[in-house]
């Protein structure tokens, strides 16, 4: 019973993930005409990670991308149902483990729904830091709003220092759309917060995937953007794709 019950389950994932690309392609490629990401965002930052996905056993060890964030990365979407294998954390880890079949990857989340940057920085060392990171991902924004950008810049910054110090890989990530927001006008909370994080990428010369950036652009073309929603402030699988999307170009060498 158990074996069937994992083959069962092996089919579904796969088919899942399927749906998904294909659902989601046409988007792509209609938007990949007009962003990839930051212009901070560089393959070659990842350059020494590419080199390790691409040896092959027994030369090559386990890279580990850790996703440290609020409830979007957590896999939330219309709460409190998780959906583990829809959010962009495993998405990107199919791509980047397709692009690189030889590649041991874990995609490691140190998430908690609910939680703001300050909150995340404080375990930031125990909880990130201690998966042995290759590569981290910060997503707070969403939930940074009530502490202010200058609370959250300070967050932020403590945690890219102390990635920096450990000689860490680092991307930060703006955030996916509230549609309660209007996600057109640039003094939105979340177009304020967007631009400090771009900011930061600039000061510390760290990528960034501005995932607002690119369902601002499809909302620009006259995109409905509750397609790609679960609910008001979490993206949906099709929404994910878009974000995995991003972060499996810094892969590509």
């Amino acid at each position: 019973m158990l074996i069937k019950f994992l083959k069962k389950a092996a089919i579904l994932m796969v088919f899942s993930f399927m749906v998904m690309s294909f659902s989601s392609s046409a988007a792509s490629k209609k938007l990949s005409d007009h962003f990839l990401y930051s212009e901070k965002t560089d393959s070659g930052y990842l350059s020494n990670i590419i080199l390790e996905l691409q040896k092959t056993w027994p030369q090559n060890r386990t890279i580990n991308l850790v996703f440290h964030g609020h409830s979007v990365p957590s896999g939330y979407q219309h709460t409190p149902i998780v959906t583990t294998f829809g959010s962009y954390p495993l998405l990107s880890l199919w791509l980047i483990t397709q692009k690189y079949p030889h590649a041991v990857v874990n995609a490691i989340k140190t998430s908690i729904g609910g939680e703001n940057a300050e909150q995340g920085a404080k375990r930031f060392k125990r909880d990130v830091l201690s998966k042995q990171p290759d590569v981290i991902f910060i997503d707070y924004a969403l939930n940074d709003r009530p502490i202010g950008l200058q609370r959250a810049k300070a967050a932020w910054e403590s945690m890219i220092q102390e990635a920096l110090d450990a000689n860490v890989k680092l991307v930060l990530m703006t955030p996916t759309p509230d549609i309660k927001e209007d996600i057109k006008d640039p003094n939105a909370p979340l177009a304020l917060h967007t631009r400090q994080i771009i900011e930061l990428g600039e000061k510390y010369h760290i990528p960034v995937i501005d995932s607002y950036d690119a369902f601002k652009k499809m909302a620009l073309e006259g995109v409905d953007l509750k397609i790609y929603m679960a609910q008001n402030n979490h993206i949906n699988p099709k929404g994910h794709q878009v974000v995995a999307d991003l972060i499996y170009k810094l892969f590509i060498k």
